[in-house]
C-alpha cells in the first residue's frame, strides 16, 4: 500500500512501447530502406503525407522519453533494491540492451550524415574483437562498407526488434506477478496489500495524462 509515484515509470514504458510500434508501422509505410531514397521518403512523409511530420515527431522523440522513462526506472531499482528479484531484474537488463540496440539500428534509418557516420563508428568497434571482428563487422555490413546491405538489414531489425522487446515485456511482466512488487521500505507485507485497481490504475491513469 505505500508503493510511491517511482513505481509508475513501468507503466509509462509500457505506454511508450506500444505508441512507438504504432507510430513506427505508420512510418514503415512511407519509408524506402534504400541508401539513394531513404532521406527523401522521410523528407516526403513529413511533407506530403497528412500528419506525417506529427507521427515522425512523435516517433523520433517518444524514443527519447523511452530512455528517460526507463533510467528513472532503473534508478529506482536500484536505489530500492529491487535488483534482488534477480529474474525480473535479469530480464530488464536483456530490455535495455535490446531497446539500445533498436534505438541505435533506428538512429541510422534517415540516412543522414549523422546516421552514417554513427553506423560506421558505431560497427567498427566490433573490430577491436579478436581474430574475429573484422568478419562481424563486415557480416554487418553486409560488404566491405556502409551501403544498401547495411540500411535494408538495419531496417529488417528495427521492425523486428521492437515485437521481441515486446515478448520480453511479457516475461518481465510474468517474473514480476511471481514476486510481486518491491516498496520504498523494502519488506514484504501480504497483509498490507491492496488491489491494483482502482488504487493503482488510477495512479498509472494520471501517470499517462501528464
Amino acid at each position: 500500500s505505500n508503493i510511491s509515484a517511482w513505481w509508475n515509470f513501468g507503466s509509462l514504458l509500457g505506454i511508450c512501447l506500444v505508441t512507438q510500434i504504432i507510430t513506427g508501422l505508420l512510418l514503415a509505410m512511407h519509408y524506402t530502406a534504400d541508401t539513394s531514397l531513404a532521406f527523401a521518403s522521410v523528407a516526403h512523409t513529413c511533407r506530403n503525407v497528412q500528419f506525417g511530420w506529427l507521427i515522425r515527431n512523435l516517433h523520433a522523440n517518444g524514443a527519447s522519453f523511452f530512455f528517460i522513462c526507463i533510467y528513472f526506472h532503473i534508478g529506482r531499482g536500484l536505489y530500492y533494491g529491487s535488483y534482488l528479484n534477480k529474474e525480473t531484474w535479469n530480464i530488464g537488463v536483456i530490455l535495455l540492451l535490446a531497446l539500445m540496440a533498436t534505438a541505435f539500428v533506428g538512429y541510422v534509418l534517415p540516412w543522414g550524415q549523422m546516421s552514417f557516420w554513427g553506423a560506421t563508428v558505431i560497427t567498427n568497434l566490433f573490430s577491436a574483437i579478436p581474430y574475429i571482428g573484422q568478419t562481424l563487422v563486415e557480416w554487418a555490413w553486409g560488404g566491405f562498407s556502409v551501403d544498401n546491405p547495411t540500411l535494408t538489414r538495419f531496417f529488417a531489425l528495427h521492425f523486428l526488434l521492437p515485437f521481441v522487446i515486446a515478448g520480453l515485456t511479457l516475461v518481465h511482466l510474468t517474473f514480476l506477478h511471481e514476486t510481486g512488487s518491491n516498496n520504498p521500505l523494502g519488506i514484504p507485507s501480504d497483509c498490507d496489500k491492496i488491489p491494483f485497481h482502482p488504487y493503482y490504475s488510477t495512479k498509472d491513469i494520471l501517470g499517462f495524462a501528464l
